[in-house]
């Protein structure tokens, strides 16, 4: 089962208490080979064509380039293209993605995606987990809920919430507890994240958790 598009990719985040900017992570891989087509593997594919959705289940896989996406289950929110007086269907927009049979018929454009239950993204060697993953095509979004941890080699990062801006690249790792939570390996300020841990004079020693707060200027 398969659906070729480009991916523009999720939902504007809510204000957190503690929130961490500027991560590289694999759900950016998503963003990196949106020129590349995406193939969806699953054990069944379910599409209810009056509510504009299909439902992949059962150990899904999304690739896409050198970036692969399991999960539980993955909705699919798909908008039907007007066909022109000829009777051919128009042309998606550039930021949307054009779905492929066996999915929603031909002349589709996905407008959101949901992958549900043990999310995991992997790209070389950055991971990201959560309990749910949403991909927006009209914010051109991504947003990662539930227990996030972003890993890159030894290095763990975790919050609440991870957003991801799919235009500009950005990354954001939010935390409604007040801390996002580090462990690196790596000396330096900030570890391979980026992040400032909270005494900037000091580099945390080698396996030590850091704890993480908002950089300066941003809203607690």
């Amino acid at each position: 089962m398969a659906l070729a598009a480009s991916l523009l990719l999720t939902a504007a985040p809510a204000a957190a208490q503690g929130a961490v900017s500027g991560v590289p992570n694999a759900v950016q891989g998503f963003s990196q080979n949106r020129d590349q087509p995406i193939q969806i593997e699953a054990a069944s594919l379910e599409v209810r064509d009056k509510k504009k959705e299909a439902t992949f289940a059962g150990d899904v896989k999304v690739v896409q380039g050198d970036t692969t996406m399991t999960s539980k289950t993955l909705v699919v929110f798909y908008d039907q293209q007007e066909s022109s007086g000829n009777g051919a269907a128009k042309a998606a927009p550039k930021s949307s993605m054009t779905a492929a049979s066996p999915g929603p018929g031909g002349g589709s454009s996905i407008r959101r995606l949901e992958a549900k239950g043990n999310v995991v993204v992997t790209q070389k060697d950055q991971v990201v987990t959560g309990d749910t993953a949403v991909f927006d095509t009209k914010t051109n979004l991504v947003t990662v809920l539930g227990k996030v941890v972003l890993t890159q080699g030894k290095n763990v990062l975790r919050g609440d919430r991870l957003v991801v801006d799919m235009t500009t690249g950005v990354s954001r790792v939010e935390s409604g507890s007040g801390r996002v939570q580090g462990l690196f390996q790596s000396s330096g300020p900030g570890g391979v994240f980026g992040a400032q841990p909270t005494t900037p004079s000091s580099s945390p020693s080698a396996g030590a958790p850091t704890s993480l707060t908002p950089p300066a200027g941003r809203p607690k």
